[in-house]
């Protein structure tokens, strides 16, 4: 798998579990950060390709300017490929002059990255796809390649065009996508929101990606509905009108009660939602605050888990946790246990800037600051290394990928026929050894004897001079030596020649020599 370079082609073995592996030659580990894991090995990388079940291989899809590079940079960052301090000004992934320049992504760039999530290593390939609705190529692309995606959506701005868009895409290849809420530090700073308005706010983001998501579900079924009645109908043809009649007056069913969608939907309860502000470095989830929570407060972290994100509320006095939170006027969990104690640490740090109060924050948290953190002009700088310790959005998004995003032993059957299957093309009229394929597709061994296959991810249009074999190739050493006595000689040969001119001044002309103007030509009569 040698020479191949994402984007062109990837080559794997049996599966996307292997598809990976020129990436990981290609990065190189940097001084490590503060607050970051030391920088993995390349042997250690290579090992866990041997493992497909600890694979994940996912793209970052969203609005432009949502955040996706600002979110790739965390996700670097916490491999010590680059300092924390850069994430969201370095845009790693941007590899690009032009993309540098204008502050956008252009082209999909990949990097492989090693996470520990409890006793489990893994290995994450991700893709950065550009957001703007001119490069929708690239996420093309990018969603073909991966089995789950990330959807980075912005907490002011919402569901946008091209989140529609790239949700569809997602569910069109049959990807599973998890939900990251990115920019809610603009809803402190730019919109000015209470906590409580600000969890109103995240409910109603929510519901319009769950509409898009539920709306994509609903076509599917009524589509395969649609498939099965001209089945039906066909296999019936030859019967009694009659029959089919009454088939078809009383199937009222359009089959959206049998379908299964429980796990369709984002929701936090089911640890497929992480509220993040990329740009201060923090972001978490819900299982992590009743982790927390359950400590402190005696209750089983079960229990907070399903109550943590509704219309829950915490009765003092009953010491429970009862439900009809907005009917009582009482706060909700999620705003009183999680969205206060964010919304007062920026009101510590970036409002008001009361040291002291900071200083009693960073002492309850445990967190350790460097003296040039608490110093600098800049608040925002206090505020991420604070928070980047605190609740890092890199372990928050990283352990919901390790999770609920699924490993290319998950590949369905349909994903598989599908990537084997060119165009409009049917599986079954592909040759036989072809099809034989699919068994190992799904078995996705990484074996010498596993057989290797190429997947086209997309074709470039080159140049024809820009092919390796029309490029001029470097001279070999005897050539070079031979073009060198060659221009040797043509040297010496003409300083011969001006040597015999200078001594002989009127020699006739070399025959064979064209008349000089206004001459007439000599004619031989012979």
């Amino acid at each position: 798998m040698e020479g191949m370079q994402f984007g062109l082609m990837i080559g794997y073995e049996a599966s996307p579990a292997c598809k990976w592996a020129v990436l990981v030659c290609t990065i190189n580990f940097r001084e490590n950060s503060l607050f970051t894991m030391a920088p993995t090995s390349l042997d250690r990388i290579v090992a866990l390709q041997k493992n497909p079940a600890n694979i994940r291989n996912l793209c970052i899809l969203a609005h432009v300017d949502h955040g996706k590079t600002t979110l790739a940079d965390c996700l670097v960052a916490s491999n010590g490929i680059i300092s924390s301090r850069l994430a969201g000004k370095l845009r790693y992934l941007d590899s690009r002059e032009d993309e540098q320049i204008r502050g956008i992504t252009m082209k999909s760039s990949a990097i492989s990255l090693h996470h520990r999530n409890g006793d489990q290593d893994y290995l994450l390939n991700l893709i950065d796809s550009p957001g703007h609705v001119d490069f929708s190529s690239e996420v093309s692309t990018a969603v073909r390649l991966c089995d789950g995606a990330i959807v980075v959506v912005d907490a002011v701005e919402g569901v946008c065009p091209q989140t529609q868009v790239v949700l569809r895409q997602a569910w069109l290849e049959n990807i599973r996508p998890v939900l990251v809420i990115n920019k809610i530090d603009r809803l402190i700073l730019e919109l000015k929101l209470s906590s409580q308005e600000a969890f109103i706010h995240l409910q109603k983001i929510l519901e319009q990606v769950n509409a898009v998501t539920g709306s994509l579900f609903t076509s599917k079924v009524l589509e395969e509905r649609a498939e099965k009645e001209k089945k039906k109908e066909d296999e019936k043809n030859e019967k009694v009108v009659e029959t089919l009649t009454r088939d078809q007056v009383y199937d009222w069913s359009a089959g959206l009660e049998e379908a299964d969608d429980s796990q369709l939907y984002f929701s936090p309860d089911q640890g497929n939602v992480v509220f993040a502000s990329a740009i201060d470095g923090w972001g978490f989830s819900i299982q992590q605050f009743a982790h927390i929570y359950s400590q402190k407060m005696g209750i089983k972290a079960e229990v907070l888990l399903k109550t943590l994100w509704g219309d829950y509320y915490l009765n003092a006095k009953a010491k429970r946790i009862m439900k009809g939170a907005q009917a009582k006027g009482k706060k909700p969990l999620f705003v009183q246990l999680v969205l206060d104690n964010i919304w007062s640490l920026y009101d510590a740090v970036v409002t008001r800037r009361d040291k002291d109060k900071v200083e009693k924050v960073v002492s309850s948290l445990g967190v350790k600051l460097m003296s040039r953190d608490s110093r600098h002009s800049d608040p925002k700088v206090l505020l991420s290394a604070i928070c980047s310790q605190w609740l890092p959005v890199s372990q928050a998004v990283l352990a919901m990928v390790c999770e609920k995003l699924p490993s290319p032993l998950d590949i369905t059957e349909e994903r598989v026929e599908k990537l084997m299957s060119v165009g409009a093309r049917i599986f079954e009229s592909l040759p036989e050894q072809t099809q034989e394929l699919k068994r190992a597709f799904l078995r996705c061994g990484s074996e010498e004897d596993d057989p290797l296959i190429i997947f086209v991810s997309k074709m470039f249009v080159v140049d024809n001079k820009a092919l390796p074999k029309n490029r001029q190739r470097p001279l070999t050493h005897e050539e070079i030596a031979q073009r060198r006595d060659l221009a040797r000689q043509r040297h010496a040969e003409k300083l011969v020649a001006d040597q015999t001119a200078a001594e002989n001044p009127s020699a006739p002309p070399i025959s064979g020599s064209m008349p000089q103007e206004g001459q007439p030509a000599e004619v031989s009569t012979g």
